[in-house]
Order: structure tokens, then sequence, then C-alpha cells
């Protein structure tokens, strides 16, 4: 594969760019020769718990400096754009999230409260038995359940961790109820990517470590797809899943290396 017909790249985080607070190697040189070769990017992950803003400043911190904000992409802004889609300002939310998924519902224009029309659940770093009872309650009692996304798993530097799926299964196994879920591999967060971008799915690389997610998702729209084994598919992964990323790189520099 070459950069010759890639007019855009989508790239996740967690497990592409960082496991936890540990930066993988080659990030640094693949912004380099993204930004040399002037080939615009958007950042796109389902993890709910930081806002764009905290993003750019983690990539701050590693060293990719002057990312707009505009161009990084949550399950958490893509669930608050469905919202404001589907329900007047005002409707009042549950959330079991972090502190980045409640920051952008209250920006959106949504009440967070406990006495809620909606339960809007992800990964949640300080969750509790009595977080889960009450969405619980509320979802029997008739409120939507909505799941920023359902991955099962979280890349940490420890390893893998629980993600937002697992907080999703807990609810959906007490209430017998499926959650409409947003972020990766449904649809809308790739089409605000492309809508960033301004480039076509067959102009664009989605590059991702997990197949069911980054790789399923973009390959169902019709991009070019590439798998990294810094995060959490392995190459027996692959050879055991029905689910074949176009390329696979052990990491960003030996996909530098493929684009050189």
């Amino acid at each position: 594969m070459t950069l010759a017909n890639i007019s855009g790249i989508v790239m996740d985080m967690d497990g592409v760019l960082w496991r936890g607070d540990v930066r993988l190697p080659g990030v640094i040189e693949w912004f380099t020769l993204l930004r040399e070769r002037s080939i615009p990017f958007a950042l796109a992950t389902n993890n709910s718990t930081r806002t764009p803003d905290d993003y750019v400043k983690k990539l701050a911190h590693f060293g990719v400096l002057d990312v707009d904000p505009r161009y990084v992409l949550t399950s958490s802004t893509t669930t608050v754009a469905y919202l404001r889609k589907h329900y007047p300002q005002g409707t009042k939310v549950y959330v079991v999230g972090g502190d980045g998924l409640r920051t952008l519902l209250t920006e959106g224009g949504f009440e967070v409260s406990e006495d809620a029309q909606l339960v809007v659940a992800g990964l949640d770093p300080q969750l509790t038995y009595d977080k889960l009872k009450k969405a619980s309650l509320l979802i029997r009692a008739g409120a939507t359940f909505i799941g920023t996304n359902d991955d099962r798993t979280f890349p940490t530097h420890e390893g893998l961790t629980p993600g937002a799926g697992s907080v999703l299964a807990a609810i959906q196994t007490a209430t017998d109820t499926i959650p409409l879920t947003m972020g990766k591999p449904n649809a809308p967060m790739y089409e605000a990517a492309l809508t960033v971008l301004g480039t076509t799915p067959q102009q664009t690389l989605m590059i991702g470590d997990r197949l069911e997610t980054d790789i399923a998702g973009a390959a169902l729209l019709g991009f070019q797809t590439a798998l990294v084994l810094t995060g959490v598919a392995t190459r027996e992964d692959v050879e055991q899943n029905e689910i074949k990323p176009d390329v696979i790189y052990e990491d960003l520099n030996a996909l530098i290396a493929d684009f050189g």
C-alpha cells in the first residue's frame, strides 16, 4: 500500500498512539510524515471518558502539537450529536460514565440528573453498584438506554482492562434491555470523520487495533483499513476471524516504512 491513493487518515488512539500513559513507537514520526505530505487526519476513539480538548492536551504531552479539537471524534461527541438530533434541549440524562461524557452532555444542552428520561452509559472509572442499580431502575421504569460504545476491553500499559462494553453488559443483564450504541463499528463516527476530512471512504485509510470495531465498521463503509498490533488484536485473532484488514503492521514504525 502507498499513500498515492490516500487523501485522508482516520486513526484510533488507545492501542494505536498509546497504551494508557505510555506513548507507542513511531507516533512522532507518523504525525511528522502526515504533516510533511499535507495529508489531513482525524482521530476517532470509542473512549467516552475524555473531551476532545482533553485529547488535544494528551497529544501535546506526547509531542504531537497543534491538533485542532474539531478533528478529535469520540463516542461521547457522537452520542451528544445523536441526542441533539433526536431529543430537545433540557432533556434529563442519567450518566454512567466519566467526566468527559458529563461535560459534553451538559455543553450540548442536556441536564444531567438522577430523575431522567435517558440513561447514557460508557466507560466509568468510578463505577459503583449504586450507579448500576440507579441506571437499571430507570431503564425498567421506561428510560431509553443508550451506550457510547460496546468495546468489551480497554488497552492500558498494564494489559487489557474492562471497557465500556463490560459496563453496558452489566446493565443489559440487569434490565433485559439492549442499548442503542453510538461508537465504532456503527456508521455515525466514520461519517463524522469523512465530514471533517472532506474525503470519500475510498480515499480514506482507517488505522485501528480492533477488528470488530475499527476495522469492521470502516470496511463496511468502504474505507481502506490497516490493523496495528500494538493494542488489542493479534495475528492469531486475524487468522481466526472473518474480519480481515487490508494490511497488518506491527506498529506505526512499520506503517511508516511501507509508506516511505
